[in-house]
């Protein structure tokens, strides 16, 4: 069982930048590729980035790509989502979410293992 806790959210300006956190519990998180959704007010979640278990494999959707990096550190049994250039469209609520397998392409919420409850980012315009 793993379990998982994101943090690190709140309200950010415009061209702002904010660090989540998303901790693990569990002795096989490092095992697990570690996937970041979002889920903006009145859309759907949507997949942003995945990092592979060791954390030398990153994949990144377009919109986010350059704005947005992940890491990870299995000695502390977290992952960090570091947001950049922040922009009014990037409020939603922040999952992070367990899978066994890395995969070098989209996601679907439906192939993880593992869910956190979110944070919420605001950002203002």
């Amino acid at each position: 069982q793993v379990q998982l806790a994101e943090s690190g959210g709140g309200l950010v300006q415009a061209g702002g930048s904010l660090r989540l956190s998303c901790a693990a519990s569990g002795r096989t998180f490092s095992v697990y590729a570690v996937n970041w959704f979002r889920q903006g007010p009145g859309n759907e979640r949507e997949f942003l980035a995945s990092i592979s278990w060791i954390g030398d494999n990153l994949y990144y959707v377009e919109s986010v790509k350059g704005r947005f990096f992940v890491s990870r550190d299995n000695a502390k049994n977290s992952v960090y989502l570091q947001m950049t250039s922040l922009k009014p469209e990037d409020t939603a609520v922040y999952y992070c979410a367990a899978s066994i397998a890395f995969k070098n392409s989209v996601r679907r919420s439906d192939e993880m293992d593992y869910w956190g409850k979110g944070t919420l980012v605001t950002v203002s315009s």
